[in-house]
């Protein structure tokens, strides 16, 4: 099975790592929140939304030591490795920040996945060339489509939602904070990479 699984926010997670990086450029409080949204909102209410955009360029263009995978990714790929599946990462995000220095954020990412053991030529790890950054959401779900993905793992409904999947493709919503819990979407929901995993042990995917 080709099974096609995004970037940011579904194998990468940022938990406090804007609040860090914000601290670090001494854009914040100590006391703000830890959440990404605390420090957008705060730097966006304060008049300084260019701050925020380049603090964005800042963490994902030289700061993913920060960030983590989230927990349980790597197992998921082992055991989906083990059982024969094909796995390929496609994600969209603009290769340079839009303002601030011009961090190349595709090799930014493709060094996070590579220094955590996550892509590789091991037998419990995603091939390289398995591995698309695209420049928009379109082109992400275009590549998503040519690659004949049987099944597509976003933490984004709106990704899933988007013309171009092919109408066999299952999509399975990625919900850590459970923000769509009790909410009505077509997709399978699931809050934990084990959780995922566990459908591969019991070979429903």
């Amino acid at each position: 099975m080709r099974i096609g699984i995004d970037f940011d926010n579904t194998i990468a997670c940022y938990d406090g790592v804007f609040h860090a990086a914000a601290l670090e450029r001494g854009l914040i409080p100590a006391d703000l929140g830890r959440d990404k949204n605390s420090v957008r909102d705060h730097l966006n209410g304060s008049g300084r939304k260019d701050d925020f955009t380049e603090l964005q360029g800042y963490v994902y263009g030289a700061r993913m030591d920060l960030v983590s995978p989230y927990a349980g990714f790597a197992d998921f790929v082992a055991d989906a490795r083990k059982a024969g599946h094909d796995l390929f990462i496609v994600s969209h995000k603009t290769k340079h920040p839009i303002l601030g220095p011009k961090h190349d954020m595709h090799a930014a990412a493709r060094r996070f996945l590579s220094d955590r053991g996550l892509t590789g030529s091991g037998t419990a790890q995603i091939d390289p060339a398995n591995v698309f950054f695209e420049l928009t959401k379109d082109e992400k779900v275009a590549r998503a489509r040519d690659l004949a993905c049987d099944v597509f793992i976003d933490d984004l409904p709106e990704i899933l939602a988007m013309a171009g999947f092919p109408a066999g493709t299952r999509k399975i919503l990625f919900d850590p904070e459970k923000q769509f819990a009790g909410k009505a979407h077509p997709f399978d929901r699931h809050s934990s990479w084990a959780e995922i995993a566990a459908e591969f042990v019991r070979e429903r995917i």
